[in-house]
């Protein structure tokens, strides 16, 4: 039976990939697509550095209140497009 519902993952992903919201992007959100996609997270103070391998460049984020810095999300966005790391949502 087909699931209609999407899970948390996949709204966010959606969201980050359309690039429509940069600026509205929950931290958490960030963390999440992050971990999902199989990066390693280490915490240091408010950086948060995600790696990963097969991938090349680090991810360092810090939240700006609840909220991702827009150009950290852009980031991530990139990532993902550029190692295909969002299977068949990209």
């Amino acid at each position: 039976m087909y699931n209609l519902t999407m899970t948390a993952f996949q709204k966010a992903l959606e969201k980050i990939l359309q690039g429509n919201s940069d600026t509205n992007i929950p931290f958490s959100d960030l963390r999440l697509i992050l971990t999902q996609l199989g990066f390693n997270e280490r915490i240091r103070g408010s950086h948060h550095i995600f790696f990963k391998e097969g991938v090349v460049e680090i991810v360092n984020i810090q939240p700006d209140g609840a909220k991702a810095k827009p150009y950290q999300v852009k980031q991530v966005r990139s990532l993902i497009l550029k190692y295909k790391l969002a299977g068949n949502h990209d």
